[in-house]
C-alpha cells in the first residue's frame, strides 16, 4: 500500500514539474496596453468595429490593425482614452447618427398584399419583394430596432422607425440590418434630409406613396448652394454643401424633404 502511494505521490510530482516548465516556456505575454483598452471600451460588444467583442478590438488596436478611434458606438471620449494608451493622435470628426431615408408609413404607402409570416424585414423581403407598394421603401417590421444595442430606435404609430440622436452611437447596426437600403449615416449637424428611397419616375412614385420624390427638380432650382442634385430619378443632399437652411423644406410639393431641427422631423409649409 505504502508502496503505490509512494508511485502516485512521485508520479503527480513528476507531472506538477513538467506543467510548470510547459507553463513557463507556452506562456503568452498580454499586452497590458490591451487590458487598458478594454477598460476605455464601452462594453457593449456591439460588433461595429468588425469584431465580434470589445476584448477583439483591444487586441486590434494594440497591433495596429484599426484606428484609436475605430470604436463607433464609444465616441470622442473613448477615442481620445484609447488615443493616449497607445501614444498616437486621433483627428476629431464630427458624430454621424443613423438617418432613415423614408416617409412611406403604414397611411402614405399602402401594402400591395397581406403579410402573415415572420415579423422580419429580410425574411419579408423574399416574398415577392415584401407587401409594401413602393418596393423601395421601409417594409416597418422593426428589424432596425432589433438589431439596436442602445435602444436608439424605435417604431412609431405609422410604422416607421425614429432615431433617438442622444442615444445614437452611429454603430451602424441598424443600416446592415435593413434589405431596403432605407437606413445610412450622415453628420448630426445635418438638419435637412430627403426622406424618400424610391428610384422609381413621379408617376409610378405617386401610384404607390403620397410622400416620396416625384422628381419634380424644385428643391434642385431652390438651393442657393446648389447642394441638391439628382441621380436616378432622386434628389440627393451633399452635406459638405448644405447649411440647413430650410428653403427646399418649404418648396417640396410632398414634403419628401424635412428638417430635423430641434430633434423633430418637421416638414415647413405643411
Amino acid at each position: 500500500m505504502l508502496e503505490a502511494v509512494l508511485i502516485l505521490t512521485a508520479v503527480g510530482a513528476a507531472f506538477g514539474s513538467l506543467l510548470a516548465v510547459a507553463s513557463q516556456k507556452f506562456a503568452v505575454t498580454v499586452d497590458p496596453r490591451v487590458e487598458a483598452i478594454k477598460e476605455a471600451l464601452p462594453g457593449a460588444n456591439c460588433g461595429a468595429c468588425g469584431y465580434p467583442g470589445c476584448a477583439g478590438f483591444a487586441e486590434a488596436a494594440v497591433s495596429g490593425v484599426v484606428p484609436a478611434d475605430g470604436c463607433t458606438a464609444g465616441g470622442s471620449d473613448v477615442s481620445r482614452r484609447i488615443a493616449a494608451i497607445l501614444g498616437v493622435e486621433v483627428v476629431e470628426r464630427e458624430r454621424e447618427v443613423a438617418r432613415v431615408l423614408c416617409g412611406g408609413g403604414d397611411r402614405q404607402a399602402p401594402f400591395r398584399f397581406e403579410y402573415s409570416g415572420i415579423q422580419d424585414c429580410q425574411a419579408a423581403t423574399l416574398l415577392a419583394g415584401g407587401p409594401k407598394g413602393c418596393t423601395y421603401g421601409c417594409l416597418g417590421m422593426g428589424s432596425c430596432v432589433r438589431a439596436c444595442a442602445f435602444d436608439a430606435i424605435y417604431m412609431d404609430r405609422n410604422r416607421l422607425p425614429r432615431v433617438v440622436e442622444d442615444r445614437c452611437t452611429g454603430c451602424g447596426k441598424c443600416v446592415k440590418a435593413c434589405p431596403r437600403r432605407v437606413i445610412v449615416m450622415g453628420p448630426v449637424s445635418r438638419q435637412v434630409h430627403i426622406v424618400c428611397n424610391s428610384r422609381d419616375r413621379g408617376p409610378v412614385v405617386r401610384k404607390v406613396c403620397t410622400v416620396g420624390c416625384i422628381a419634380c427638380r424644385l428643391c434642385v432650382k431652390e438651393c442657393p448652394r446648389e447642394a441638391i442634385t439628382f441621380e436616378d430619378n432622386l434628389a440627393r443632399i451633399d452635406y459638405t454643401r448644405c447649411d440647413n437652411c430650410g428653403l427646399c423644406v418649404a418648396k417640396c410639393p410632398t414634403k419628401c424633404i424635412v428638417s430635423t431641427a430641434g430633434g423633430m422631423e418637421v416638414a415647413r409649409g405643411a
